[in-house]
């Protein structure tokens, strides 16, 4: 699975399930993104290795995005999408059991927009995610520097 989350706005833009996810298909999904909202003038991500490849190197260099690796073992630099990560697994992954990529696309896609629309959050002063970035672009303060991919 690869999370991707706006840290400024904390709305999970897109969660890919998938058996395999080489760095081809991690620029694609970055691309479509980029279609509906616009380039982020950066991306951090870990060292995974759907991020060592050169495809998602190629992709950030043709469209002008900063590609920022935290460093290896330093998960606190990444700090609000390990939160994140627990979330996700203690809400949905651990709440279900996944009896097929189908189940699991379904499942992860409801909680996915359930977080954005139905979960408030103190940080965003009490809204939830999709409130809040709307709020942003209706005042046109939201910027698209502000995405980041956990891993």
């Amino acid at each position: 699975m690869l999370e991707h989350v706006d840290d400024y706005t904390r709305e999970c833009l897109a969660i890919e399930v998938d058996i395999s996810l080489p760095g081809l298909r991690v620029a694609q999904m970055l691309q479509r993104l980029a279609e509906l909202r616009g380039l982020p003038k950066s991306i951090i991500v870990d060292d995974g290795p759907e991020f060592a490849g050169r495809a998602l190197d190629a992709w950030a260099y043709q469209v002008g995005v900063k590609l920022s690796f935290i460093r290896p073992g330093k998960p606190v630099e990444n700090a609000y999408i390990e939160s994140f990560n627990g979330k996700f697994r203690d809400e949905c992954l651990n709440e279900h059991w996944l009896i097929s990529l189908r189940q699991a696309k379904s499942l992860i896609e409801g909680w996915r927009v359930e977080y954005n629309t139905e979960r408030p959050h103190s940080a965003l002063g009490y809204l939830t995610p999709e409130q809040f970035a709307q709020a942003h672009r209706q005042q046109r303060f939201l910027t698209l520097d502000s995405m980041s991919v956990p891993y």
